[in-house]
Order: structure tokens, then C-alpha cells, then sequence
């Protein structure tokens, strides 16, 4: 891949997929939240957790540090945008020097629905990184439970570089288009000498149209604006769901603030500790898990467009995926390239609602008709009929590469190739290409990261799903050992991320949890 690892990311249904004529949207299913008090341990003891708050604590909008004042006594001036209200607020664009350059981060707030039981904001965050968190907050209403909508005004927030916060740029859409369609596992030294060219020209693209901005898109920074919203909310604590990527933004500020956590959740969780190439290696088997699952019920269902059996029909998606580089199929006014193609298989494959899209879009291309399969290699890269709708498929790259600069010489890639595929026959070769996708970067990181345990922080309620394709379980697991007052979670199922995924179990626990401050055992499994 272009951009390192697949983005770790909620899907977000911004619009209705058409589909042979059918619209489609996706919508979670809701179920509602028991009452209780505290939570327990392991070992029974109680454990306490500290309640949202409606009126903030003294000393709630006290900054780290004096410098840090203007930031930190800022109110939120919220004006209606469509159904929601919208604000933003300021921050520095270096924390080191708040007297210098400042950018913007964008808000938007879906306002709990019965005002007289509102117990505080949620702030929430779909991953990516870069995905925008005002869109994710729009659509709450179809992501989060009626217990949640109720009691919480549910906040999103476009991080900084990022959606309609102060954002980063590297390339035109035009050139964006080129580059997610290109071959993401060259065949030959050709391909791989385009691959090296584009990727070292878009991360020049990077540093030069985004200036010292993206120097400054740092996980580390992005959780320290996370408080100054908390702040400018009016909360004592944080209380915060995040997914995917998000969870280790949400680790990230309970390291830092462990003091101004509230109620945590976790969900899709990140090991903190793995490198890039882990990260790779861990996805590509995510990945391979998912297809598998795919391909198992597709043939068990009939009428499978892939054959007959689970082999065979992974065959034929790379069968497919060759016949698509050495020649595109037409889709509407564009045409679908194979890094599209690549792109429009592993999108439904996050969530086990989305696969019949898959199966559909599969029997087209068959048929010679690409343009399904490229609707959703644009859902994935946020791109609409008219150009891309936000700039996550750039701010990804950027926070990736600030984050962990490494990469690994074209040359050397070959050579990693057999473990890849060792543990992904299917995908193996493209995430082992995806190693190259800090080259060229320009850009570095003026603060360091931490190491990440959480002490000092009330319990967090960390989620992981057996079968997830995007941060595989054994993440979960170990980011739970990492945080000391975590919590784990399991939901046994297909798809990425647990809450709001069809279980009814995962779903209560996450919302008592946030409502009422429960605490599952560690090691609940639903």
C-alpha cells in the first residue's frame, strides 16, 4: 500500500451507497442500558469511576501550565449547521511555544435528547488516523445506542491537520486519484521505480503545501487539544468512546492526563508497542482472517460469483486483481484501476453488514462493470462523484509518518515478502509493499512519544472482536496489559470494532459503563 498500513478506521456512512439500483444505508442497532452504580473488579473489589459532570469542578479549566491560559479558559460559542450545532476552538499549533502560531480545531456536538437526564458530553473519535470526527459525530444517531443519545451530548472533533480543523495537504485530487489507483504490489522493477517516485513525491507534497503544520499533527499533540476541549466543554473529566486508531489516541491522553479521565472506552483497540512493520504483519493476517470469512460464506450462501469452494474463490480474487492491472474496466466516466479494485475488496470486509455489497460488486466486475467496486474504494477514501470529501487519505500518511518515521528501502521489500505472505497468501505481497510508505518524508515530530500505561487513570473498558480484520484481537489483548487500569472486553464475531456490531451483551456493558459508571470483569467475553 501507498500509506503505510490500511487505514484503522470506523467506516463512516456518509451517504447511501447505490448499489444495482438500491440504496443503502448503514445504521447500527440500539438496546438499551441497565441502571447500577460503580463496577468491579476481577477480584470483586469496587472501583470507582468518576461520573460526567453538568457543572464543572473548581479548578476544572485550570491549564497544565500558566502559558497555556488563553487556550484553556476558552468558551464554546456553538451556531447551528444542519441538524447539529457547530463551534471550534483554538490551540497552539507548537505546545512548547504557545505564544507563536495557533490553528483551529473544529467541533460539532449532537445535543443530548432528553436535556433533563443529560449527564455530560462524549467525546468520540473514529480513527483512521484522520478520519473527521465531526462526520462521525453526525451520524451518531445510527452509531450509538438510544441510552447514549439520551443521556449525552455526543462530540466530535475534526483532530488537528484533519477535516474542517486547520488541515494538512500533499497532493490535487487529480493527483490523489492517480495515486490511490496505482498497482499497490508492483510486478517489476518498472512498477516498483513508479511506486518509489510517487510515494517519495507525495510525501515532499506533504511537507511543502502544509508548511510546519505538518510537523505538528503528532498523536502526542492531537491528545493534548483533546483536553483543552475537555476544558472548554465545561467537563471536570474527559469522557470519551473512541475506535479504532482512536484508541490510541484515547490511551495517549490518559497518559498524559491521567487525572482529567473519566470514563474511557477503548474499542478496536492498538498495540502501542508493535512497530510498523508488526502493525503490517498484524493487519495483513487480519485481513486474511476477514477474506477468509468472506469467501467461506459466500460459498455457503450460493450463486457465489468466486466458485465453489474457499480456495478456489480466493484464487480467483487474485486472478481477478492481476486481469484488472494489465487492463482496467470501465466504470462509468472512470475507470477501475487495481489499487481501486484492492481498496473496493478489503472495504466491506470491516463489517460483516457490508458483505453482500462485496458479492455484488464482485459479480459486476465480473461482468465487466467496475464502477460498484470503485463506489467503494471511494466510500473508503472518503471520495464522492465530484472529488474527495474530506482530506483523510492524506492526513493518514502525515500522522502516520510523524508518528513512526520508518521505512523500508523498494530494494529491500522483496526480501519481506515470504513472511507476509506467510501470514496473508491472499494480501501478504501488497501490505509488505506498504512498508515503503514513510519514503521520502520531510517532515518531523517535535515532541516524543511516551510510553503508555495509563497509571493514575480510572478503569478504561478496552474492546476486542476475535475476527477483526483492521487491529486484530491479540491488539486488544495487548493494549489491556499495557493500560494498568484497563479493562478487557471480547465480543466473538466478524467486522471491526465491537459496540454497536449486533450484540446485544457488548452493547449494555458499554453503556452502563458509560452511563452509570459499571465496570465489567476483565475478561468479559459476550
Amino acid at each position: 500500500m501507498k500509506q503505510g498500513t490500511i487505514r484503522i478506521v470506523v467506516l463512516l456512512v456518509v451517504v447511501a451507497l447505490v448499489l444495482g439500483g438500491v440504496g443503502v444505508a448503514i445504521v447500527g442497532l440500539t438496546s438499551g442500558g441497565s441502571g447500577g452504580s460503580g463496577g468491579s473488579s476481577e477480584d470483586g473489589a469496587a472501583r470507582e469511576v468518576p461520573a460526567p459532570t453538568t457543572t464543572p469542578e473548581a479548578g476544572a479549566q485550570d491549564p497544565p501550565r500558566p502559558a497555556l491560559a488563553p487556550f484553556y479558559d476558552q468558551e464554546l460559542e456553538w451556531a447551528a449547521c444542519g441538524d447539529q450545532e457547530c463551534s471550534r476552538i483554538t490551540v497552539p499549533l507548537d505546545y512548547a511555544d504557545p505564544d507563536g502560531e495557533t490553528i483551529e480545531i473544529a467541533v460539532l456536538r449532537v445535543p443530548a435528547r432528553v436535556p433533563e437526564e443529560r449527564i455530560g458530553s462524549l467525546v468520540v473519535n473514529p480513527g483512521g488516523p484522520g478520519a473527521p470526527g465531526t462526520t462521525y459525530a453526525s451520524q451518531a444517531g445510527g452509531l450509538f445506542g438510544q441510552p447514549l443519545l439520551d443521556r449525552f451530548d455526543i462530540v466530535g472533533f475534526d483532530p488537528r491537520g484533519t477535516g474542517f480543523s486547520t488541515p494538512v495537504d500533499c497532493v490535487s485530487d487529480e493527483q490523489l486519484d492517480v495515486f490511490r489507483a496505482a498497482d499497490p504490489a508492483p510486478d517489476d522493477q518498472e512498477e516498483a521505480d513508479a511506486l518509489e517516485q510517487a510515494q517519495r513525491a507525495f510525501n515532499a507534497g506533504c511537507a511543502a503545501e502544509s508548511g510546519d503544520l505538518a510537523n505538528h499533527v503528532t498523536t502526542v499533540e492531537a491528545a493534548r487539544d483533546m483536553d483543552v476541549l475537555r476544558a472548554a466543554l465545561g467537563e471536570s473529566r474527559l469522557t470519551y468512546f473512541g475506535a479504532s486508531y482512536g484508541t490510541k489516541l484515547g490511551a495517549t491522553y490518559a497518559e498524559l492526563f491521567p487525572d482529567r479521565s473519566g470514563r474511557l472506552v477503548l474499542d478496536g483497540a492498538v498495540d502501542l508497542s508493535l512497530s510498523s512493520r508488526e502493525l503490517s504483519l498484524g493487519q495483513a493476517a487480519g485481513f486474511e482472517t476477514a477474506i477468509r470469512a468472506y469467501v467461506k460464506d459466500c460459498v455457503a450462501n450460493g450463486d457465489c460469483p468466486l466458485g465453489d469452494s474457499v480456495e478456489a474463490g480466493l484464487q480467483r480474487l487474485k486472478d481477478f486483481l492481476d486481469e484488472v492491472d494489465a487492463r482496467p474496466l470501465p466504470a462509468g466516466d472512470r475507470e477501475l484501476e487495481v489499487g481501486n479494485a484492492f481498496y473496493g475488496i478489503v472495504a466491506p470486509l470491516y463489517n460483516r453488514e457490508y458483505w453482500f455489497l462485496l458479492t455484488r460488486a464482485l459479480a459486476a466486475a465480473f461482468e465487466g462493470n467496475g464502477a460498484p467496486l470503485l463506489q467503494l474504494s471511494d466510500a473508503y477514501a472518503s471520495r464522492g462523484p465530484d472529488g474527495y470529501l474530506d482530506n483523510s487519505s492524506e492526513a493518514i500518511a502525515v500522522i502516520n509518518c510523524l508518528d513512526d518515521p520508518t521505512a523500508v528501502d523498494p530494494d529491500d521489500i522483496p526480501g519481506q515478502v515470504a513472511a507476509f505472505e506467510e501470514v496473508s497468501p491472499t494480501f501478504g505481497e501488497v501490505f509488505a509493499w506498504g512498508l515503503a510508505g514513510c519514503l521520502g518524508v520531510r517532515t518531523k515530530a517535535t515532541v516524543e512519544t511516551p510510553d503508555v500505561d495509563a497509571s493514575g487513570a480510572p478503569p478504561i473498558l478496552v474492546i476486542g472482536t476475535t475476527r477483526d480484520p483492521a487491529t486484530p484481537y491479540e491488539w486488544a489483548e495487548a493494549l489491556a496489559d499495557q493500560l494498568e487500569p484497563a479493562v478487557l472486553l471480547t465480543r466473538d464475531g466478524d467486522g471491526h470494532t465491537g459496540y454497536q456490531a449486533g450484540n446485544a451483551c457488548v452493547d449494555e456493558i458499554v453503556e452502563d459503563y458509560l452511563i452509570d459508571g459499571t465496570v465489567p470483569e476483565d475478561g468479559t467475553r459476550c
